[in-house]
């Protein structure tokens, strides 16, 4: 039950971080206040690389910025790890391993 909830809370998160490139690309369209890199980075860092690297590609956005063409895929690498070892620990802690 712990794992089904997580990963709908990871998924919703990771809508989440997706609207908010939508957002902030269309804002930028519009010469209005917009999420700060960090602001975004840090979503990303908080496991929402997988949304932050889909609305990088869907709306083409901050794609010719280094530390989004080259931090967000080692984000995803970073979830990657974070998540599997989340995992490992919650199987290790029922003896499934």
């Amino acid at each position: 039950m712990i794992l089904k909830t997580f990963l709908v809370v990871y998924i919703l998160w990771n809508c989440y971080v997706f609207i908010a490139m939508g957002r902030d690309k269309r804002r930028a369209k519009l010469h209005r206040w917009r999420i700060s890199e960090t602001s975004l980075l840090g979503m990303g860092v908080v496991l929402g690389g997988v949304g932050l690297y889909a609305g990088m590609k869907c709306f083409h956005h901050k794609t010719a910025h280094k530390k989004f063409v080259f931090g967000v895929p080692l984000l995803m690498a970073f979830n990657v790890v974070v998540l599997g070892f989340l995992l490992y620990q919650g199987h290790h802690r029922l003896g499934l391993f």
